[in-house]
């Protein structure tokens, strides 16, 4: 292979020069190699050519025929219009192009042409405006339009006609340089085409069953190298050298008889997975996922009780002071009678308070500490970190969780990260490929699934007298919002706006609060342990109680435009009622007017099964809006659907991961090669591809 001819820049190639070349670039293509794998986004099947006659209004199609008579004008509003009449001996189509004079002379009387458009009815005459053309040769009618045609994904400076016309150069030029990166034995155990074969129908297929087959191969490919990085970067991670803890019967039994109930067997199941890890070593690397109210903290406690036996350090990282304070208050009470030293360690303390922790955590006298964002600061240093536990974990970015896991000193500290939001299917082997995945899939006994209703504008005022029902048994209820304050450029109800309306006109008499994230620190600390001491009736907020937020007595969650939320915030806001024996309900306020809004209404009518509900969200919103702007390492996938192609993505990482494991012992050679191009090529972006 001339590797040098694929690597050539697209400037010298023939009719494109230097500032056609900033038009390519700006498209991602610098080479001859990236205009190769500059894939189409869709094709127009034009292998079909129709009879003007068979034509109806509102499809698209190809048609072949003779230009009967053309006429050029131009309308009051000074608009050009270049009219032709086609015929093909079945009928007439009457074709209209505006504002391109220029086509009176391309066009002339008896010429054949090819025309591929959307059809229109017009006046009971069957039209085409706009449609792509082609002048058929002279020598035997033909045209190079026919056939399934490419559309690739271009700005306005590029046609499709001229992009896919240099494509068809450089393919025809240079498809059978590309070189064959699998092996024999992949090739023949999937079936796979050739990849200059693929190269070359995936431009231009001679047939829908070519396309097919240059498509799956093009996309396992890609799955492939992926897969094969993430299995190098777990096996990178299992090498290094960790901590080996010794979990003995009488370290477990001192661990259970600090919990103030029994484990579930999937708890069980998961606390298993996490003493074989921790007794191994190689550091763990483990995601906790389970439900909202599953009792992910419950097995976080027995690894973080696990390693302060041992005579280690522990760090446990929320995103938010509140769910830390939380945490703070939980395990306080929770390890009462345990001999463990906790630290509460947030960016709001005072810088003396602060300086005297940091000091307290340096010399090895706290245990556990708790904190936010504040725990992965220069300045903290911890004596022997064994065990980092990561809740939601999916609200920090990369390389805040690798500066965490970089507080450990001679060896890898065991990491725990866990999410309420359930990982679907297609990105537990991608974004976390390479972490070991334990999953929560049953809820405490006493239990009851949350009842879930929608409530019209017409049923408003009878959601309230529910709600003032419920809280006249005894109970409590979240009213959430989608602003804080009202919005002159969004007509939506606020929380500190409707929380004066409710208290004053809709629930008289009862203690109604305000919480929300523009609030100070102490303030929101003390409003809602207000509300967990039932001096609220009912809590006004924002989203800010998402996520951890625990008040068992609470039975309602109202949220008000619910169509503005996503389906994972619904999720997580419903997740914080349901917490106790009592009956709850979730009441969606609003109007969903989009398609997808209505999607998201329906399924949480639907189902309570965050598992479902994730990969619904995915589905809905694709990866990229998943994850939201932070930062995630899911990689940009040219050709692969990791939702729509999940059991090739499957497949692929199944041979990737089995690669890396037999590979450095094969005696291939290229299997070796194979392996040390992958390592190349992703070399210093391993650490960033996911997890950190």
């Amino acid at each position: 292979m001339s590797t040098s001819d694929l690597d050539k820049s697209i400037q010298y190639i023939k009719g494109v020069g230097p500032k056609r070349a900033q038009t390519l670039a700006r498209l991602g293509i610098h080479t001859v190699k990236d205009l190769l794998y500059c894939f189409p986004r869709t094709y127009q099947d034009r292998s079909r050519v129709e009879k003007i006659s068979d034509l109806k209004d509102g499809t698209t199609a190809m048609v072949k025929g003779i230009v009967i008579n053309i006429k050029s004008f131009r309308t009051r509003g000074w608009k050009s219009i270049f009219e032709a009449s086609i015929g093909d001996g079945t009928s007439m189509l009457q074709v209209k192009w505006f504002n391109r004079p220029y086509q009176s002379e391309i066009f002339q009387v008896d010429d054949h042409v090819f025309l591929y458009g959307k059809v229109s009815l017009y006046k009971q005459t069957l039209q085409m405006v706009n449609p792509e053309y082609e002048i058929a040769s002279e020598e035997d009618g033909q045209g190079k339009s026919v056939g399934i045609l490419p559309v690739y994904p271009l700005t306005e400076e590029m046609r499709q006609v001229s992009f896919r016309k240099l494509v068809k150069t450089v393919v025809d030029e240079h498809y059978n340089k590309v070189e064959e990166i699998f092996t024999d034995d992949i090739i023949s155990k999937q079936k796979f085409v050739p990849v200059t074969l693929a190269i070359k129908n995936i431009h231009f297929p001679d047939s829908l069953d070519s396309l097919e087959e240059s498509k799956r191969r093009l996309k396992y490919e890609e799955f492939f190298l992926f897969e094969t990085a993430m299995a190098l970067r777990k096996r990178g991670i299992k090498e290094v050298s960790g901590y080996k803890f010794r979990i003995g019967q009488n370290v477990e039994n001192h661990i259970y008889k600090l919990f103030p109930f029994k484990l579930t067997e999937s708890q069980q199941k998961v606390i298993s997975e996490i003493h074989e890890d921790m007794c191994s070593e190689r550091p763990m690397n483990r995601l906790l996922q389970g439900d909202v109210g599953s009792g992910k903290t419950a097995v976080a406690v027995y690894a973080l009780l696990a390693a302060v036996a041992n005579g280690f350090q522990t760090a446990f990282m929320a995103p938010t002071e509140i769910l830390a304070e939380q945490h703070y208050r939980t395990l306080s009470l929770m390890l009462e009678q345990a001999k463990v030293e906790i630290l509460l360690l947030t960016g709001g303390a005072k810088a003396k308070i602060r300086k005297e922790n940091i000091e307290r955590i340096k010399q090895g006298e706290i245990d556990l500490v708790i904190g936010t964002h504040a725990l992965i600061q220069q300045d903290v240093e911890f004596k022997k970190l064994g065990l980092i536990v990561i809740d939601e974990q999916h609200k920090f970015g990369v390389m805040q969780r690798t500066r965490l896991r970089q507080k450990g000193h001679k060896q890898q500290p065991d990491v725990l990260v866990m999410t309420a939001t359930p990982i679907p299917r297609s990105l537990s082997l991608t974004v976390f490929g390479d972490l070991d995945i334990s999953t929560i899939d049953e809820l405490p006994p006493g239990r009851t699934p949350v009842v879930t209703y929608r409530v019209p504008a017409k049923k408003e005022n009878d959601a309230y007298g529910f709600i003032r029902k419920e809280i006249d048994k005894g109970r409590q209820a979240f009213v959430v919002y989608p602003l804080v304050d009202e919005s002159e450029k969004l007509d939506l109800k606020s929380a500190t706006v409707e929380a004066e309306s409710l208290r004053d006109e809709v629930f008289t008499g009862l203690n109604v609060g305000l919480l929300h994230g523009q609030m100070k620190s102490e303030m929101k600390d003390l409003i809602m342990t207000d509300f967990i001491n039932h001096k609220y009736d009912i809590l006004v907020s924002t989203i800010v109680i998402e996520v951890g937020i625990d008040v068992p007595n609470a039975t309602v969650m109202a949220i008000e435009h619910a169509e503005r939320f996503g389906l994972a915030q619904l999720h997580q806001l419903r997740g914080r009622i349901g917490r106790s024996s009592h009956q709850s309900y979730c009441l969606l306020f609003g109007t969903p007017k989009s398609i997808e809004s209505r999607q998201r209404i329906k399924t949480m009518l639907e189902t309570n099964d965050g598992f479902k509900i994730a990969e619904e969200d995915l589905r809905l919103r694709g990866p990229g809006e998943f994850f939201g702007t932070r930062q995630h390492g899911l990689p940009e996938f040219k050709i692969g659907d990791i939702i729509n192609d999940y059991a090739l993505l499957k497949m692929a990482r199944d041979d990737a991961f089995e690669l890396v494991k037999e590979g450095y012992k094969s005696k291939s050679s290229k299997k070796q090669m194979l392996l040390k191009k992958i390592t190349e090529s992703f070399k210093g972006k391993l650490d960033l591809i996911n997890t950190g």
